[in-house]
């Protein structure tokens, strides 16, 4: 929206989210234009303004507040009125730029600048001279003068006003007179007078004297005695170019231009003889004009030539428009002016300069606002201004403020984490802050002006960042800006705080002279605080001589910026160096620089010059010196050395005794010189002067302040290892094609530690980072670096590496002999907290099997730390290992474990413990063991029951009418119950009491259960003796026989001959189908899980421990198992193995006797199944199989 002055007033509205506001702009009706006073005029200078009132209107002179008073003061319309204007020199003096500023409730806007001039004429510049001339060549006198508003000169001829009659007489309106074909007449005494409405001014006079000319007259080339000058003129005045050339014969004068162009004919004529004027110029006008005098008939001539520039005032071309912006937006303000010369651009705010600092800068036509705040609102003008005039352009900014917005962050509190990072920290908003989707984190130097603000944005999951890209030993201010969809919330409390110290980042350049052939005079610049990166606590000078490798140091406090190296040798090359320290410590040091002591015999040649060098640009560089003040010897001239550091010494430029400066052009930016500089005469070469010096950057676009770059975009990240990811972006598009480096910032998510930030240059667009964490979360950012100008960070990507392969062994694993052949490996994880682990490799094998590398292998889940190891062979020792391994790899196996497994168990020494292992009746390493004075009570108490057993079997057999035929009713119909198990080698060790019959759709446990028994030295399979013969476990011969070997090991765990009462339905079971150990005791497809268990890891069977599910039999499948003695028939009801006809008809043939107690190994248990009732109670008893 353009918003200049209006003949009348214009009312603008402005319609809002949250309602419509109406309000009339502030403008002017009448501002104040350039007045030239005579000295005590009256002058007023008009301003009026117009909108909502209340108006205050106040002037500015100079942009300086005008105090009223009696001789000035303002009239009721807002005009200023000066009744008598001064020109006293200083600041009483009434001229200057004058503007007023208006001000209502919308805010405040200043007028265009008016001059105030008081009409004077100076001292003549340039005046006439007297001159001589042969008759009829031509003469020429000037007057020049400075003169408010431009003077009109004329001229007079022996004191009488010259007549212009003539066509040989012209005169100039820039106060030339010119005469061609001089006449003895025009000779006499010429003065020039200069008018305007101030005074006027007589020149001194000049005379012109005219002598004959020689007859004949010779030929005379053509030649230009009064050329063009260049000129620059204001757009609509007119350009006068002089031409004025002499010649035999008289020459001809024409004009052209250098480009080539035609002449304007229509305002472009040629005033006298050969003079060119031209009036209302404009821009097309500008140009180089040749002025060209010819010998008529001939080719001789002479060229003359000037530039005329025409100036222009300002005027816009772009103007800003108003805007309506919410609180935290941002706002764009555009205005642009071409003018000759070019205008320069200023933005005022409420009629007051707009200075830029972190939220609002100035990008030369630009104004942004970032972060607004109600504070923001106000009227913005724009004013373009070069030496022809100023010209303004105005623009509202309304602030929108959301009723809903947040409050602002709470508690900001930042803490110094390194020399380049600190930490932020703050509290949610306290209204609102469910509703917050975003943080922004403001940032910038808290020293010095024109400072950029910098802003970085993170989500709402978190109220801490890390800053990490700062100057060490700096002070900060930082707020923060909750965001929600609505709007933003205001800005929290700013807070302070500095970054800690660190090394310098340079050595000071050091300057070298010899003031004698015996020392070094060794000087040095203090280092500036970007580069020093805190208070400099000491330097450290270190020399040595070029042929020695002997160095001395000498260390000097802070306040030293020169030393004086003395006792040296004459004509000996020095190389010495400079460092200089913080508190944190020192530097890095200068390279060497090589300086030359005079020889003993120097006394007559020059001293060393006082060399002085100062970078013009980033490849240029100034030298100026001059003779020391002792110097008493004559110089022939200079010899300068120069070259880059650590590169070699180039021949010397030759320059002359008179000379004092030298430029040294062709440089690199942002490189270190060596320059060296000495004196000659006839004797020899003097004392050098030596000094480095460091190009700067060229300039850069932020210099210029334009906007920074866009940063990188699309980052990908990928990662197929444990400690390395790839990186890909894409670059912004650029219309140029400048050389991009890019910026990688890597870190673990959720990092206090700044100085961990890893940070990695690249020219290319992908990056492989390597040495990262293994199974760790890392954030990566990327920045772009283009004209020494930075991005801002991309957004953060996310990346985790994969799990390392394990680098350790399981650890504190143990082996238990659970059972004669049976034993349990338990183990710890590996003690690496980034190392997942998917899977447990258990390598186990026999002295006589280790021997010749063949290990047995057993693998677990990682969740598992635990395992059965089974069908080991009595009277051997094994060695069991453990490892851990995951996707990434195999980890290294634990120490080796023996295990002893002993065939004679007669000596009381308990199996089931490892070697080195110890008998106890406590709970050891998460098993009972039992000693032999309790197993020999436990035994004789299990053969008194048994013997009651047998007797009440007999009895309640021998009352059958029909043995036989009840015998193989009961085989068929009964239920299977478990039979009981005497252990051999003369000692019982298991017995097992009867079960509650269940169905195969009941579950009791609801995890789940295995077919193992829980005796008072922890989980055991059932086993038997190999001669019999029980129920159908697999149709895979070998496991069968590792369920046969495992039903040996069990002990006592229920008391035999205990009467047990079972609820049971008739219906659950039919005849056909058998009732095996897996019905009993465990359900159809359970497997390992994982618990907890003291000493060792458990499954998750709460307390069952785990067993291989390679070696699993399923009880309840398969008939190829059964004994091919049973038919299908025979084998529904029975729990023995071996037919019931057999075991019937012995109890008929014979007493119970000693044999009947031999044939408890192979017994087995019959139920009687008959029952009317489609529930009842059944008694179940043991009966031996008979042999």
């Amino acid at each position: 929206m353009l918003i200049t002055t209006f003949p009348q007033p214009h009312i603008l509205f402005f319609s809002l989210s949250t309602g419509v506001l109406c309000f009339s702009e502030l403008f002017f009706i009448k501002e104040p234009h350039d007045v030239t006073a005579i000295r005590r005029e009256a002058v007023i200078l008009d301003c009026q303004a117009h909108g909502e009132s209340p108006i205050d209107v106040r002037w500015l002179k100079n942009e300086v507040k005008v105090l009223e008073n009696e001789r000035v003061y303002l009239l009721s319309n807002g005009s200023l009125y000066i009744s008598e204007v001064e020109s006293r020199r200083g600041d009483k003096s009434d001229e200057g730029l004058y503007q007023c500023l208006a001000r209502n409730k919308y805010g405040a806007i200043l007028s265009q600048k008016a001059r105030l001039t008081i009409a004077s004429i100076s001292a003549f510049a340039i005046q006439p001279t007297s001159t001589v001339v042969t008759e009829g060549s031509v003469a020429r006198f000037s007057c020049k003068i400075s003169a408010h508003p431009p003077s009109i000169i004329t001229w007079e001829f022996n004191r009488v006003i010259l007549p212009l009659a003539t066509e040989r007489i012209t005169v100039l309106p820039s106060g030339v007179l010119q005469i061609h074909g001089v006449q003895r007449a025009n000779a006499g005494n010429y003065r020039c007078i200069v008018t305007n409405i101030a005074s006027r001014r007589r020149s001194t006079e000049a005379t012109l004297s005219v002598t004959s000319a020689p007859k004949p007259h010779p030929p005379q080339r053509p030649r230009v005695i009064a050329g063009p000058q260049n000129i620059s003129v204001s757009l609509h005045q007119s350009a006068i170019l002089e031409c004025m050339a002499t010649g035999n014969p008289r020459p001809i004068i024409s004009w052209s231009r250098a480009d080539s162009k035609s002449i304007d004919v229509y305002n472009t004529k040629v005033l006298g003889n050969g003079n060119l004027i031209i009036t209302d110029i404009k821009l097309q006008h500008g140009g180089v004009y040749m002025c060209r005098a010819t010998t008529p008939g001939t080719r001789n001539y002479t060229v003359a030539s000037a530039n005329i520039t025409v100036l222009a005032p300002p005027s816009l071309v772009e103007w800003p428009e108003s805007l309506t912006r919410p609180r935290a937006g941002t706002a764009r303000f555009v205005c642009q002016a071409e003018g000759v010369p070019t205008p320069e651009i200023t933005w005022f705010k409420n009629g007051e300069k707009v200075q830029s600092n972190g939220r609002i800068k100035m990008y030369n036509s630009k104004l942004v606002i970032n972060q607004i705040i109600p504070e923001d609102d106000a009227i913005y003008q724009c004013q373009a201004e070069n030496e022809q005039g100023s010209v303004l352009s105005m623009a509202r900014l309304i602030v929108v403020m959301s009723e809903d917005r947040p409050s602002a962050p709470r508690d900001l509190r930042a803490d110094t984490v390194s020399s380049s990072a600190i930490l932020l920290a703050w509290e949610r908003p306290q209204y609102n802050a469910d509703k917050v989707i975003a943080y922004s984190v403001h940032y910038m130097k808290a020293e010095g002006l024109n400072n950029e603000e910098y802003q970085v944005v993170i989500g709402n999951d978190t109220t801490r960042y890390i800053i990490d890209d700062l100057e060490p030993a700096r002070n900060y201010t930082f707020y923060v800006v909750a965001y929600m969809p609505m709007g933003a919330s205001r800005m929290s409390d700013n807070v302070f705080q500095h970054t800690l110290e660190d090394v310098p980042l340079r050595a000071p350049e050091l300057s070298l002279t010899s003031r004698s052939p015996m020392d070094i005079q060794v000087c040095w610049q203090p280092l500036p605080g970007k580069l020093s990166r805190g208070r400099v606590s000491a330097y450290r000078l270190s020399y040595r001589t070029s042929t020695e490798n002997t160095v001395s140091q000498i260390e000097l406090p802070a306040d030293k910026t020169q030393y004086l190296l003395e006792n040296l040798q004459p004509d000996t090359i020095y190389l010495l160096r400079i460092v200089a320290a913080t508190s944190v410590g020192w530097g890095e040091q200068s390279a060497w620089t090589s300086h030359r002591t005079p020889k003993a015999s120097s006394a007559r040649v020059p001293m060393a010059p006082e060399l002085h060098l100062e970078p013009l640009n980033c490849t240029t560089i100034l030298a100026r010196w001059q003779l020391a003040p002792r110097n008493s010897v004559s110089v022939q001239g200079y010899r300068l050395f120069y070259h880059e550091e650590s590169q070699s010494e180039r021949a010397p430029h030759q320059l002359r005794a008179l000379d004092n400066t030298y430029t040294i052009g062709g440089l690199d930016p942002r490189k270190k010189y060596h320059v060296k500089l000495l004196a000659y005469n006839y004797v020899g070469e003097g004392y050098q002067a030596d000094q480095t010096i460091s190009t700067p950057g060229c300039v850069s676009v932020r210099d210029r302040m334009v906007p920074p770059p866009p940063p990188p975009h699309n980052v990908y990240t990928k990662t197929n290892s444990s400690t390395a990811v790839f990186l890909h972006w894409g670059r912004p598009a650029f219309t140029s094609s400048h050389a991009v480096n890019y910026t990688v910032r890597c870190n673990p998510v959720g990092l206090q530690n700044a100085s961990l930030v890893l940070y990695l240059q690249t020219s290319e667009q992908r990056l492989l980072v390597r040495d990262l964490e293994p199974n760790t979360k890392y954030e990566f950012a990327i920045r772009l670096h283009i004209d020494q100008l930075s991005s801002p960070w991309s957004p953060v990507v996310y990346q985790s590496t994969f799990p390392d392969a394990p680098t350790q062994p399981p650890f504190n694993v143990k082996v238990t002999l659970i059972d004669e052949d049976t034993a349990l490996v338990s183990w710890k994880p590996p003690d690496e907290p980034n190392v997942a682990v998917t899977h447990y490799t258990i390598l186990y094998a026999s002295r006589n099997a280790w021997i010749a590398g063949e290990w047995q292998v057993l693998q677990k889940e990682g969740t598992i730390t635990m395992a059965l190891l089974e069908n080991l062979k009595p009277g051997q020792i094994y060695f069991v290992k453990v490892s851990a391994s995951n996707n990434m790899g195999d980890g290294p196996f634990s120490h080796t474990v023996e295990l002893t497994v002993r065939a004679d168990l007669s000596s009381g020494h308990d199996p089931r413990l490892s070697r080195g292992s110890t008998q106890s009746t406590a709970f050891s390493d998460g098993f009972y063991h039992l000693d032999q004075k309790s197993m020999t009570g436990i035994t004789v108490g299990v053969c008194i029951a048994l013997i009651c057993i047998i007797i009440c079997a007999f009895i309640i057999i021998c009352r059958g009418k029909n043995r036989k035929f009840s015998a193989v009713k009961m085989l068929r119909e009964g239920v299977n119950t478990s039979a009981g198990h005497l252990g051999s080698h003369g000692q019982a060790e298991n017995a097992d009491g009867s079960m509650p019959m269940m169905r195969e759709n009941h579950f009791i446990d609801a995890k789940g259960g295995t077919n193992l028994i829980i005796n008072s030295l922890g989980p055991v399979q059932p086993s038997t003796e190999k001669k019999e013969k029980w129920f159908s476990f697999s149709s895979n011969v070998k496991k069968d026989s590792k369920a046969v070997q495992n039903m040996r090991q069990g002990t006592a765990s229920y008391q035999p001959g205990t009467t047990v009462l079972t609820y049971e339905e008739e219906l659950s079971m039919s005849p056909g189908q058998p009732t095996t150990l897996q019905a009993l005791l465990w359900r159809p497809g359970d497997s390992e899980g994982s618990s907890n268990s003291e000493g060792s890891h458990a499954t998750g069977d709460s307390g069952r421990y785990s067993h291989d599910e390679t070696e699993m039999t399923n009880l309840s499948s398969g008939t190829s198992s059964r004994p091919p003695s049973l038919t299908a028939e025979d084998s529904g009801g029975s729990d023995c193995s071996g037919p019931p006809e057999q075991s019937v008809q012995l109890m008929e043939e014979s007493q119970i006797d000693l044999k009947l107690m031999e044939s408890v190994e192979n017994g087995c248990c019959h139920h009687d199944g008959q029952s009317s009732s489609k529930s009842a109670l059944s008694l179940q008893v043991c009966v031996p199989e008979c042999v």
